[in-house]
């Protein structure tokens, strides 16, 4: 897909991965939609950063674990720019807990937000992605869904079940022409990974991740544009870890 011309929705757009991603497919051609919860300062010097490439930008504040919220966003992006080509749901957070510390409330929240956004978004711009005879969505796991962690359970369980969705959704849109694929990023450099302790940062860097250093956004953003614009990848996650889900200690 060539990206001239189309464009974009990026939920939890604004910041780290998310505004890479933006950042990236701006500069590859596309105008972007961009979703936070809240706009606020770095929403605003992101849309500086995107009008300078010349493209344009929609900034929209939604809750992606509300299915009115994943609807509204889709509907107004379309009306605004007139199309959608690419859908990317990068929204999430952290949800720490072991099951007997996680509520019913948090683990609601976190499956509505990580896995049930993916439906209402897909399903909401589905209509618009069989316009143009082609159209790509991208959602985004984590290492914590394929291996698992400790005292993460619902994080976990949520990133793990994108990479069924997609691999389905995947053949369910093969004869629309919509490809659907998955990113699993692993340590990446972004606020998320903040609170790390020393402790746990040297160990990773030291003992879990062979490459021994953190990714960072632009480096999942790439791997994000290249499955959006191959056209020959569907049902694919591919993962971003420096090879941290390669070892078995």
């Amino acid at each position: 897909m060539h990206l001239t011309g189309k464009t974009a929705l990026i939920t939890g757009g604004t910041l780290g991965i998310g505004a890479a991603i933006v950042l990236d497919l701006a500069r590859r051609g596309a105008d972007v939609s961009v979703v936070a919860r809240h706009l606020d300062q770095p929403a605003d010097a992101l849309a500086k950063q995107v009008q300078a490439l010349g493209r344009g930008i929609l900034l929209l504040a939604g809750d992606m674990s509300r299915p009115d919220d994943c609807a509204n966003v889709v509907a107004k992006t379309a009306a605004h720019f007139g199309r959608l080509d690419v859908l990317v749901h990068n929204a999430g957070g952290p949800s720490p807990g072991k099951i007997e510390e996680v509520t019913p409330e948090q683990w609601r929240y976190t499956m509505d937000l990580h896995v049930n956004a993916n439906y209402y978004l897909a399903r909401a711009a589905l209509p618009h992605l069989k316009k143009h005879g082609e159209g790509c969505i991208i959602t985004v796991s984590s290492t914590a869904g394929i291996r698992g962690v400790p005292g993460a359970i619902a994080y976990a369980t949520a990133k793990g079940a994108l990479p069924q969705f997609t691999r389905s959704l995947a053949r369910d849109l093969a004869d629309d022409n919509i490809r659907v694929n998955c990113v699993a990023p692993g340590v990446i450099r972004t606020r998320f990974h903040a609170d790390m302790t020393p402790e746990r940062k040297e160990l990773n860097l030291k003992h879990r991740i062979p490459l021994h250093r953190e990714g960072t956004p632009e480096q999942v953003a790439e791997v994000v544009a290249l499955l959006v614009t191959s056209d020959y990848i569907t049902g694919e996650t591919i993962v971003i870890d420096g090879g941290l889900t390669s070892r078995i200690a």
